[in-house]
């Protein structure tokens, strides 16, 4: 028998809805019939559409407390309700932490760690009063797990996103569900910035396991599965997904045969 994931009539907010690992975690959400409301400070180029439905933008700074319970008030105030909170928004450039001084450090955590944690209390607030809760999901990193040299700080930042939903997920069960997904390298239309030309993006893709890196949709995938009912007794997991990981260097460096 078929399995299919149906959210429909759930309401959802996706950070960063907008674009990249984003935009394909609204166009998932979508397709599996939810509302979704997505946020970021400044609008999207054009709007994010899957199945014939079109997500909703609401600019907002999620740095910002007030403005933040502002938004979730008003998700409330027009749906009704509030299913799922993906907190995706965030990300890092490429700087050695000895190049970048305290106050820059700073801005990668508030924006990793300090923004999803605003926007989950502001979200708890709706999920505990409502028939349901809710689920929350954290997109992580596996530079939350290992070194991670020219993003220390967004590798310490989403090291403590996953120990923050570990507590929460104690603190605010049974009513809200909260995991995180921890990602390794995504294709996105930022790719070429960091791998190069195709070439060079199906270089990198070769290093992992399974061959390639992960699109948007992936990404998007288990969102839905840990948003539904299929993950109701799934909460303070850390799932990864990262296509088996990377390999380990000394494979490559050992003269022994394999």
């Amino acid at each position: 028998m078929a399995v299919t994931i149906d959210l429909s009539g759930s309401v959802a907010v996706v950070t960063g809805g907008t674009r990249g690992v984003g935009a394909g975690i609204t166009r998932a959400l979508l397709d599996a019939g939810a509302e979704v409301v997505t946020c970021a400070r400044r609008a999207p180029d054009k709007p994010i559409e899957a199945a014939g439905r079109t997500a909703r933008f609401l600019p907002v700074d999620l740095r910002d407390p007030a403005a933040v319970a502002d938004f979730f008030g008003r998700v409330r105030g027009d749906h009704g309700r509030l299913d799922v909170l993906v907190n995706n928004a965030g990300g890092t450039p490429f700087r050695m932490l000895g190049d970048g001084g305290a106050e820059q450090q700073a801005r990668v955590v508030e924006l990793n760690l300090v923004a999803p944690m605003t926007a989950s209390l502001a979200a708890y607030e709706v999920m505990r009063h409502q028939r349901g809760g809710g689920s929350i999901i954290m997109i992580g990193s596996v530079s939350g797990t290992r070194p991670s040299p020219g993003s220390a700080a967004y590798g310490a930042a989403k090291a403590g996103l996953d120990n923050l939903a570990r507590s929460m997920a104690v603190e605010w069960a049974p009513r809200v569900r909260v995991n995180t997904l921890v990602l390794g390298m995504v294709r996105t239309e930022l790719s070429h910035l960091h791998y190069g030309d195709e070439d060079g993006i199906a270089a990198v893709g070769r290093t992992v396991p399974l061959g390639r890196l992960a699109e948007p949709a992936d990404i998007g995938d288990a969102c839905v599965f840990l948003a539904s009912d299929r993950a109701s007794y799934i909460s303070g997991a850390s799932l990864p997904v990262h296509g088996g990981g990377e390999r380990p260097a000394f494979l490559d460096a050992a003269t022994v045969n394999q």
